[in-house]
């Protein structure tokens, strides 16, 4: 697969296949997801033969860092929207100009991030009430991944501002950099192997940081070059008031969705971790089975919010429907493959983990209830990227909040503690969150306010 030429003139936009187009941006990005998933699993299998204290300091620390990850997240779909906008007006000066004011703010952000999660890692933790013997693996673990926030907020960025461009190739090569870089340091730093010293669960923590720097120096060594459709110059690097107030608008609302949602499925978790051992089970399994067959939806999302901006910069707003259409038609075909394997085989997918009777009965009547629901919610995820691609993130942060705050806590709660129906309650109210989120997803989207949310001009 070849790198697009992200110097083409806009016009070329207009020309050839945009299905081709689109999946040339989406492979990849699903690609880079798998790899991201490769780089999740190091750490856990290096630090499992250092015990079960050592192996959870890493889970225990995912959603406290997760939910300073979802920012940086936030800011790079605002950049992607911006520079992809940009692109399609055929805009260069304003395509550079977004990435400095990209560079600029988010570092800032992430600086003050970075400042606060070390200050506060303890205080935090101690209020969790994590276990004495896994507390001070996890301290160590959160305070170094917390001081290399910045380095992780520029790899999100200079990834956004890439794909806006149409380029998904570059990050998923410095991607694949960074997971080897980070499974070869990970026993080095470790288990202290040949001169390395033995740090364990701090070793860890430190191998993601050295990677996460190297694949940011790669990614603005590039970038400073300017070779790939774009170049961050130090006139950019200024804050201009105007741009700010425009990046904020589209990351903010974006943050505070994806923040709270996090938020809603940490309390989720411990309703979980009251009914069992084996629903536990059940449930961490079951979900990383659907989050492996929604990673296409993942890919398709953010390419869709690529194609989308710059369909809308250069004010075709008929081609931005059909990218929306594309998208979701592909991921559909994807997705229903997926669930009816795991609606009617789903005791042979949670054996694959684990052969316990008692998890595999519960999971397999998880998938039952869930997975006819994944469907239309996999294909909002796809839709999730015209709202990003016009800007319009708002109707993104209220459907989140809904989904997971309005819908599934509550319902989960009066179906377990009224109803008593125990881990049926948890399956439903996913069932129900799902569907009714797509459903009102869907229907804001034929509204059509995202097609009119940005000025091209505006940009």
């Amino acid at each position: 697969m070849s790198v697009p030429d992200p110097t083409s003139p806009p016009e070329n936009l207009r020309s050839g296949s945009l299905y081709r187009r689109l999946n040339s941006l989406a492979l990849p990005i699903m690609a880079a997801n798998l790899l991201q998933m490769l780089y999740n699993l190091a750490d856990a299998f290096f630090l499992g033969r250092l015990g079960a204290a050592a192996v959870s300091a890493p889970a225990i620390s995912f959603n406290l860092i997760f939910f300073v990850v979802v920012f940086g997240m936030a800011f790079s779909a605002a950049g992607t929207t911006l520079i992809a906008q940009s692109k399609g007006k055929g805009d260069q000066h304003k395509i550079d100009f977004y990435l400095g004011q990209m560079v600029s703010v988010g570092m800032s952000l992430a600086v003050a991030a970075a400042v606060l999660g070390v200050v506060l890692a303890r205080p935090i933790l101690l209020l969790l009430q994590v276990p004495a013997d896994a507390f001070a693996y996890t301290h160590q673990y959160l305070s170094i991944v917390y001081a290399g926030i910045p380095l992780m907020f520029i790899a999100f960025l200079l990834q956004g501002a890439m794909q806006g461009i149409g380029d998904s190739i570059t990050p998923l090569i410095i991607k694949g950099l960074t997971v080897v870089l980070n499974v070869i340091l990970d026993p080095l730093l470790i288990y202290g192997l040949w001169f390395f010293p033995r740090l364990e669960v701090a070793g860890a923590a430190l191998a993601t940081v050295i990677s996460q720097g190297v694949a940011s120096l790669a990614a603005l060594y590039i970038l400073l070059r300017g070779r790939h459709g774009m170049q961050i110059h130090l006139r950019n690097l200024r804050p201009r008031l105007q741009a700010v107030r425009l990046i904020l608008r589209i990351a903010v609302p974006s943050s505070i969705g994806q923040g709270i949602s996090a938020l809603g499925f940490t309390v989720l978790q411990g309703v979980v971790n009251g009914l069992g051992t084996a629903v536990v089970a059940a449930f961490g399994i079951g979900g990383r089975i659907i989050g492996l067959f929604n990673m296409p939806a993942i890919g398709y999302s953010r390419a869709t919010a690529a194609m989308v901006g710059q369909s809308l910069g250069m004010r075709r707003k008929d081609q931005a429907w059909r990218v929306v259409r594309l998208s979701v038609l592909t991921v559909l075909a994807f997705i229903s493959i997926g669930m009816t394997l795991t609606f009617f085989f789903g005791n042979s997918f949670i054996r694959f983990f684990v052969d316990d009777p008692e998890v595999i009965e519960v999971g397999a009547t998880m998938f039952r209830i869930v997975s006819v629901s994944v469907i239309p919610f996999t294909l909002f995820t796809v839709i999730m990227g015209a709202f990003e691609g016009g800007g319009d993130t708002k109707p993104v942060m209220y459907l989140h909040v809904l989904r997971l705050w309005g819908i599934r806590v509550p319902l989960a709660l009066a179906l377990i503690n009224l109803a008593g129906i125990g881990a049926l309650g948890i399956w439903w109210s996913m069932f129900t969150s799902n569907v009714v989120t797509a459903a009102i997803g869907f229907a804001m989207l034929s509204r059509g306010s995202w097609l009119h949310k940005l000025d091209p001009d505006e940009v």
